[in-house]
């Protein structure tokens, strides 16, 4: 019940997260938030499976995936000149060095569809493969941390 409840958690906040960027796209600092808010329960959901404090299921596997793809197609999007103001954790060199960010989100982008694709309509058959698909997402969300998001 416990997998079933997480995996609910992130599908929901994936969804929030998109239909959020739907009706605040006036509001891009809030709604780049919002995506990362369903990055974060994601994250959360793999890492724990990752490190068996969650029980591996495929579908668990396959939303924290989905949930990461989404955000990857829709969060370059609501970055703006008129966005780095404000309550952010974006770091001025994502203005500055704009093609450098475009890279780390083509990047991110790239991962997520190539761990989609891996983990087939029923997600990926079992904590291995899992782990495959994952890890390359993981890593393009620390290299762009480390020069594009404020540290905490």
């Amino acid at each position: 019940m416990r997998v079933v409840g997480k995996v609910a958690a992130v599908a929901m906040m994936a969804g929030l997260g998109i239909a959020g960027s739907v009706h605040a796209a006036d509001d891009p600092i809030t709604t780049r938030q919002d995506i990362m808010s369903s990055v974060g329960a994601a994250a959360g959901l793999g890492g724990g499976m990752m490190k068996g404090q969650v029980e591996y299921s495929p579908v668990a596997g396959k939303a924290a995936i989905a949930a990461m793809n989404a955000a990857a197609v829709s969060f370059g999007s609501f970055f703006p000149a008129s966005s780095d103001q404000g309550d952010t954790g974006a770091l001025p060199a994502i203005w500055d060095n704009a093609d450098g960010f475009a890279a780390e989100l083509a990047k991110f982008s790239a991962a997520t569809g190539k761990a989609m694709e891996a983990s087939g309509k029923d997600g990926p058959a079992d904590l291995d493969a899992f782990k495959a698909a994952m890890g390359p997402i993981f890593g393009t969300c620390k290299s762009c941390h480390e020069t594009y998001r404020k540290k905490n």
